[in-house]
């Protein structure tokens, strides 16, 4: 009976031995092959596969040891994939409940009113943590990987902050800027007022990209929409120089001439009436409810004050005069 005491006794110890060492192997801070390092936790991976990239990153957890504090734990199917980032100081236990919690480190791109979608194109192949999936596709071969009807890009992604993860494909965000620009173009057109001068909501996107791009006032953007309705109704030419710029391209120096008002472009809105054939920019939510709310107003002309506001008349006579106040500097 001593002799099985004994052996009983020696194989609690063992046990108790083990247990502690593993504790302190759970909790013992690491070193890590740099600090911070980042590591990509690949989709559907197990327990053991994450162990396995975590120590093949640079991450020395011993992925047997892991694995079983996964299993201690039940955290074997809540490990999540996504981008981490990890310093010196970290304990295997405080490893496996970031990733347990999804913890990942997230990065942010700001698409800003204004723009066009060309120059978010550039912002996004620029930003290196993101993933460029869609560096070598044209603008319509972007369009059909993201399942969109449109012909053309200009216009249909919403300018706002996007979070990802490090490593996270372009189309990805730009699936959601696309799908953002859906939904509030919806939201804009469904709270549209009476007699607009335009029947659909892509016309209405055209003349959010305008409003967006004649100012950055908010008091005055109902206002230059009620211009251009105005306008659109009475069958004059919208006249409106960023569309102008816009038609130019790279042939646009920086200023206009006479000679660019005078180049036939199809968004040349000195040359023809109506609506340009597509969004010059990409409109914020304030200029899509203003270009479907136009202002109560019988304007025909604005002309910048030189304050971030413009100068709005009903005549040509009384806008001749705010040209020689504001921009001739006559009195």
């Amino acid at each position: 009976m001593s002799f099985l005491r004994n052996l009983l006794i020696a194989a609690l110890v063992l046990i108790a031995a083990a247990g502690g060492a593993f504790y302190f192997w759970a909790n013992r801070p690491l070193v890590l092959a740099s600090s911070p390092l980042d590591v990509t936790i690949r989709p559907h991976s197990s327990t053991r596969s994450v162990s396995e990239q975590l120590e093949t990153s640079g991450v020395p957890v011993n992925r047997w040891l892991f694995e079983a504090l996964a299993r201690v734990l039940q955290q074997t199917t809540a490990l999540k994939s996504g981008n981490y980032e990890f310093t010196n100081g970290l304990t295997p236990y405080d490893i496996l409940l970031k990733i347990a919690r999804g913890d990942v480190n997230q990065s942010a791109i700001t698409i800003v009113e204004g723009w066009t979608f060309a120059r978010m194109r550039a912002e996004m192949n620029n930003d290196p943590a993101l993933e460029h999936d869609s560096a070598s596709m044209s603008d319509a071969q972007l369009l059909a990987a993201l399942g969109a009807s449109e012909s053309q890009a200009e216009g249909l992604f919403f300018p706002d902050t996007y979070l990802f993860d490090k490593g996270e494909s372009d189309i990805a965000i730009f699936r959601r800027a696309y799908r953002e620009g859906k939904e509030r173009l919806a939201q804009a057109w469904a709270a549209r007022g009476p007699n607009l001068a335009f029947q659909t909501p892509y016309e209405a996107l055209i003349m959010a990209s305008l409003v967006e791009k004649e100012t950055g006032a908010k008091a005055d953007r109902p206002l230059v929409s009620a211009v251009f309705s105005n306008r659109l109704k009475k069958g004059m030419p919208l006249q409106t120089d960023p569309s102008v710029i816009y038609g130019l391209g790279a042939a646009y120096e920086g200023r206009l001439h006479k000679h660019d008002l005078q180049t036939d472009t199809a968004y040349n809105t000195y040359l023809h009436t109506g609506l340009p054939p597509t969004p010059i920019a990409l409109p914020g939510m304030a200029s899509l409810i203003a270009a479907v709310n136009p202002a109560p107003s019988q304007a025909l002309y604005f002309v910048s004050r030189g304050d971030g506001h413009s100068e709005f008349s009903d005549s040509l006579s009384e806008h001749n005069r705010a040209v020689d106040k504001y921009i001739r500097g006559k009195q």
